[in-house]
């Protein structure tokens, strides 16, 4: 007689899904870092940013006015989709942009790879999400592997330390949003709340745009036009909206594990795009980063045995069913 099996098919389609959705933002995010550093060569980027996030939004918007059923999500979420706004796009990607016209795209996303080390430190203070010793180790190697990068590259002048500070401060800031987001849970759809998002992002570069940057600067190219697209209407628009699902299914800690994937496929995305050099070092470093990362998000071992007729546990992903949206 067969083992027993519930809910197996159920099981498997949920982890076949939420893996295209773990591939698909791990592309999106990791090569928007390319996308970024080509399109900084011809246009200013606070300008990019806010016509970016504006553009965004405008289609996000323009999309919800399509669809039936929309309902009101209340001026309290809408004040928390604001705040993360600005933690998530304005100032995140603000510092990013900044800091990638001192430093490469590669070593951006490298820096980027310290994202699921904050956010289990700062999770276990603030979402109770346990600290053990295992995960205080793969904070310990998370860190170290990226400290090793990026003194190597500084000890080197390969890259600029202001940059290196603006793409640090980047990260505690898009850590601290994705920490707020599961503290405040804010309901309603995530595509609202990424288009408002998006506004508010938009809304809040506007001024510094025009104040510090000047329209003369733009060099009109079919490569500025090509990654503006890419970064406007897939990363900000299916990237975010893909990032804020994984918060809800996967926690702050497992979600932000992915991460990890950030640094190597950002070195190859800046190779094949712009022809950065990888040094070997930068592939060394990423491996205490990932060891770390598979320390700080891996399940605790349950004991033990299977008895006769028990169902075969179906394995998942580190993250959970969802039961009630948000």
């Amino acid at each position: 007689m067969g083992l027993a099996l519930p809910g197996a098919t159920g099981e498997r389609s949920f982890n076949a899904a939420l893996t295209l959705q773990v591939l698909t933002f791990c592309l999106l995010w990791s090569s928007a870092f390319a996308a970024a550093k080509l399109t900084l060569a011809y246009c200013p980027p606070l300008i990019l940013l806010s016509t970016r996030f504006l553009l965004a939004a405008a289609v996000m918007f323009a999309a919800l006015g399509l669809r039936s059923g929309e309902r009101w999500i209340g001026w309290r979420n809408i004040l928390i989709f604001v705040i993360l706004g600005l933690a998530n796009n304005a100032i995140y990607l603000g510092l990013n942009y900044l800091g990638m016209q001192r430093i490469s795209a590669g070593l951006t996303a490298i820096i980027s790879s310290a994202n699921p080390v904050l956010t289990a430190l700062l999770a276990s203070m603030f979402l109770s999400e346990p600290l053990t010793g295992r995960r205080l180790t793969g904070l310990i190697l998370g860190v170290g592997g990226v400290i090793f990068i990026v003194q190597s590259r500084i000890s080197e002048k390969v890259d600029d330390p202001a940059g290196i500070a603006l793409a640090i401060g980047g990260v505690i800031s898009l850590v601290g949003g994705s920490i707020l987001f599961k503290r405040l849970a804010p309901r309603g759809g995530l595509w609202a709340g990424n288009a408002v998002q998006n506004l508010a992002a938009g809304l809040a570069l506007l001024p510094f745009a025009v104040t510090f940057e000047h329209m003369g600067d733009i060099v009109a190219d079919w490569r500025l036009a090509a990654g503006f697209a890419y970064s406007a209407l897939l990363v900000s628009v299916f990237g975010y909206v893909l990032w804020f699902r994984l918060l809800q299914r996967c926690g702050a800690t497992g979600a932000s594990a992915y991460h990890f994937l950030m640094p190597p496929l950002g070195v190859l995305f800046g190779w094949l795009l712009l022809g950065e050099r990888v040094e070997p070092r930068d592939l060394l470093g990423i491996l205490p980063v990932a060891l770390g990362i598979y320390l700080v998000t891996r399940p605790a071992n349950h004991s033990g045995t299977r008895r006769s007729g028990a169902a075969i546990p179906v394995p998942r992903l580190n993250c959970i069913r969802r039961t009630r949206p948000h």
